[in-house]
């Protein structure tokens, strides 16, 4: 799959998007449960308040994104790279 230059939230539950493009896009409060990502990119992507849960998100590549308030598994970005940034 390939986005680009989306405005809005997208609701994907159960599906494979697997080496999906998600470029110039506003997915902000958008919610991703059960979905394979593998593989995917975000370029220039404002996830503001979106919601992943159960989502394969190895090798995912994430640039120039807006994660303010993103959600993985109930925890917020922002407190997983604060965590991984005491570890190194």
């Amino acid at each position: 799959m390939e986005l680009r230059n989306s405005r809005q939230a997208l609701i994907m539950h159960d599906c494979d998007l697997g080496h999906s493009r998600f470029s110039n896009a506003k997915l902000a409060h958008s919610e991703f449960r059960d979905v394979n990502l593998q593989h995917s990119t975000f370029n220039n992507v404002n996830l503001a308040d979106a919601v992943f849960a159960d989502v394969n998100l190895s090798n995912v590549s994430i640039a120039n994104a807006n994660l303010a308030g993103m959600k993985i598994n109930g925890v917020l970005v922002a407190d997983l790279l604060a965590a991984y940034q005491l570890d190194a």
